[in-house]
């Protein structure tokens, strides 16, 4: 019998992933560890190999389709043999929005498939809950289906005047007449270019001499068509939204004397030392956190959960968004593993090789944003935890010493903390208890030697 291929279970909060692209098409010769398909969890694409050897016989779930884990999304086997008969799992579709200031969810539209209920004399219930409209069936002849299709126009627009709404060809003349569509004026290109790519003409802005539509402007409209987002670009809007909503934020900002510190690193890299200026804040964040522990803490807003490990987060810049792996047991790290794990996850981020538990579990993230020239940010605390760090660039900056003006190294950290475990007067005290570690070099030498 064909051997079932399931959509595999990554970490222990993944419930669903999605097929990317499977590598392998019906009838390919499989071997034992051959990537068949690679997979979107919520911050990551993984490869899913093999552990035996066919061919392909079957795919039962194309990509692009959110499936629970443990799904059957394929058969291997040997060819002709017998696959079963097996139903393509149902699509997971994103909970559909509440309407604003609705405090009941929408009743779920009965099955169309579902027995008509008997007459009854007197309603079941005293007060039924009104069903959601359906959005009207849209109808078209074909007739004038072809005719906007000709025109390259998006018939949705155009009132029917047809039995029940239809649009008929004589609606679509009309509509095209009201447009002024005869002095529209488009190359055959971009014509070309637009229905193939499904836009409407009559939306489309001409650049060109006398408002010509050309291929650079159905270009434009196409860039600025909407786009489906990433289940990652999803996950980061649902968590961060979150986040701000159930977490009353506010923030602490301090100036940190880096000048002695970038010396001293410059120094050690000299002698060939790994240490990077992030591995020195996570180091110091570390160390603060021990001394409080309630920084290391998160609540849902009725209780408080303290951690007795340091699980530190620290955020990867992706092109297709943000990741935050997250360095476990720091506290029990030296400079010189936090230095080598935190590279490790930085590369397997980069590479897309994160597996879904090695990005959950943070109990405190640093955003460091230092290498992008900018001077001051805030961050958005990650739910599950109850502060973030955002560390900005170190610029040359004239201060004033023992009443002198000179140029020191200044880097600024701002804190953002969940006000509702963590007081201003905490805030001040761990940021600054972060800022006197980094700044004395008397701790460093200790820690590197």
């Amino acid at each position: 019998m064909a051997t079932p291929i399931i959509m595999p279970k990554f970490g222990q909060m993944t419930e669903e992933s999605a097929i990317v692209e499977w590598l392998k098409k019906e009838g390919d010769k499989v071997a034992k560890g051959d990537i068949l398909f690679t997979v979107e969890t919520d911050k990551s694409v993984m490869e899913v190999e093999s552990f035996e050897e066919g061919t392909l016989l079957k795919i039962v779930v194309q990509p692009g389709i959110n499936v629970p884990v443990q799904s059957t999304v394929g058969f291997l086997g040997r060819p002709g043999e017998a696959i079963p008969a097996v139903t393509a799992p149902a699509p997971i579709a994103a909970p559909r929005p509440q309407p604003a200031g609705s405090a009941v969810p929408s009743a779920p539209t009965p099955s169309a498939t579902a027995p008509a209920p008997e007459p009854a004399t007197a309603p079941s219930v005293p007060h039924p809950i009104a069903q959601p409209l359906a959005p009207p069936l849209f109808r078209i002849s074909p007739r004038a289906a072809a005719l906007a299709r000709d025109c390259v126009i998006d018939p949705s627009r155009i009132t029917g005047s047809g039995p029940n709404g239809r649009v008929v060809e004589k609606d679509v003349k009309a509509y095209l007449e009201a447009k002024g569509y005869r002095r529209l004026r488009i190359s055959p290109a971009a014509k070309q270019l637009a229905a193939k790519e499904k836009l409407d003409v009559l939306a489309i802005h001409g650049t060109a001499e006398s408002g010509r539509i050309t291929v650079a402007d159905v270009q434009r409209a196409l860039a600025e068509k909407p786009k489906p987002m990433s289940k990652m670009r999803q996950i980061i809007a649902q968590r961060l939204s979150q986040s701000v909503v159930t977490a009353p934020h506010f923030f602490v900002t301090v100036e940190v004397d880096m000048t002695d510190l970038v010396k001293f690193r410059a120094q050690l890299k000299a002698q060939g030392a790994p240490y990077t200026v992030t591995d020195f804040i996570a180091q110091a964040v570390v160390l603060t956190l021990k001394e409080f522990p309630e920084v290391n803490s998160a609540t849902d807003g009725k209780a408080i959960r303290w951690n007795s490990h340091v699980h530190l987060g620290l955020a990867v810049s992706l092109d297709q968004g943000l990741v935050v792996p997250a360095i476990r047991n720091a506290d029990e790290l030296t400079l010189a593993e936090l230095n080598a794990r935190a590279k490790e996850l930085a590369d397997k981020a980069r590479a897309g090789k994160l597996a879904p538990d090695e990005m959950t579990g943070s109990t405190f993230t640093i955003s460091n944003m230092g290498m992008l020239d900018v001077e001051n940010f805030t961050a958005i605390i990650n739910p599950g935890e109850s502060a973030i760090l955002a560390v900005s660039s170190t610029r040359k900056t004239p201060v004033v010493r023992d009443d002198k003006v000179m140029v020191r190294s200044i880097m600024k950290m701002t804190l953002s903390s969940d006000h509702r475990i963590i007081d201003g007067a905490m805030a001040a005290r761990f940021v600054n208890g972060i800022r006197q570690k980094l700044e004395n070099l008397e701790l460093w030498k200790l820690l590197t030697t």
